[in-house]
């Protein structure tokens, strides 16, 4: 097999990542496909689990954590009456229970707690590090494991279809949530246990429409259509801000912003702002303080000196 010649590719990816591999394997294949010097990933995807993958390449894997923490869609379909060790199909069963008459009002009830801002116990087998070291390695060498509970953001959670004993669940939540927890939860509160059997992430924000491509495509467009062809599936960096306020400078206020200066002007205060220069390009990220004083916190250094495009809407 001959040696892949990485390159030079800053953009993001909108990934329909498969089951039965690890988000971090479905980046590696796709860094291959289109040979990128430097890529990244927004957040996990569980080998169960499929849906969209946000990949960033080059220069845009500098707002990969702005999109790690976004607000997430996804459907889930819980089995009432077994839970698992690693609360999903993938796991062994640990307890089987019978599942009682569950009427809408019993549902309800079970549901409602799970909403807003809840505490969460982490799944034993997640990628959440303590002592520096993911619990899934942990709980593969049979250590005993006290998962740690945390606050996360539940914004909705509704029963979408039922049918015997499977439930399917529409999920909009914050960073760090975890659905196979809640599902978990949801089976505990139901009196039966319950686990995850299927999990699609529908959309990440800024990204609540995406045009998804499989590995599949992508590896049919290489071969059929060229690099250009695939090239083209990737997103700029600018739609990766879009929910972010907008800064716009001349080229003066650019140029001092490139070398790293503090510029001050008629700004509101922000934490983060996406700060554009006059040809629409985005320069970087930066933070308003109260006083409108912009400082540069993360700079783009684009290939070849490319002024880039106007700012798109997020797809």
């Amino acid at each position: 097999m001959s040696r892949i010649k990485f390159r030079r590719l800053d953009g993001i990816l909108l990934l329909d990542k498969p089951q039965g591999i690890s988000s971090n394997q479905a980046l590696q294949q796709a860094r291959r496909l289109f040979r990128a010097e430097k890529g990244g990933h927004t957040g996990s995807l569980d080998p169960l689990a499929t849906g969209l993958l946000p990949l960033c390449f080059g220069e845009a894997t500098k707002i990969a954590g702005l999109l790690l923490g976004s607000r997430k869609a996804y459907d889930a379909v819980a089995v009432l009456g077994a839970t698992t060790d690693t609360d999903d199909a993938d796991g062994a069963v640990l307890r089987q229970r019978a599942v009682p008459q569950i009427d809408d009002v019993a549902l309800e009830a079970a549901l409602a707690p799970l909403r807003g801002r809840i505490r969460q116990r982490a799944p034993i087998y997640s990628a959440l590090k303590q002592g520096g070291e993911p619990l899934y390695a942990k709980a593969r060498r049979g250590e005993a494991i006290e998962a740690p509970e945390r606050e996360v953001e539940v914004h909705a959670i509704s029963v979408t279809g039922r049918q015997q004993d499977r439930l399917t669940l529409r999920v909009e939540c914050g960073s760090g949530t975890y659905v196979r927890s809640l599902v978990r939860d949801l089976g505990e509160a139901l009196g039966c246990g319950a686990h995850v059997a299927a999990l699609r992430r529908l959309w990440v924000e800024p990204f609540v429409s995406p045009r998804m491509f499989t590995l599949e495509q992508l590896q049919t467009l290489a071969e059929q259509e060229g690099e250009a062809a695939l090239d083209a599936c990737l997103l700029p960096i600018e739609a990766g801000l879009s929910g972010y306020p907008q800064l716009r400078l001349d080229e003066e206020g650019a140029r001092r912003l490139g070398m790293g200066q503090r510029l001050r002007g008629p700004w509101a205060a922000a934490d983060t702002v996406a700060v554009y220069g006059p040809l629409g390009q985005v320069l970087g990220l930066g933070r308003v303080d109260e006083g409108g004083l912009l400082s540069p916190q993360r700079l783009f250094v684009r290939a070849g000196g490319d002024a880039g495009p106007e700012p798109p809407a997020a797809q």
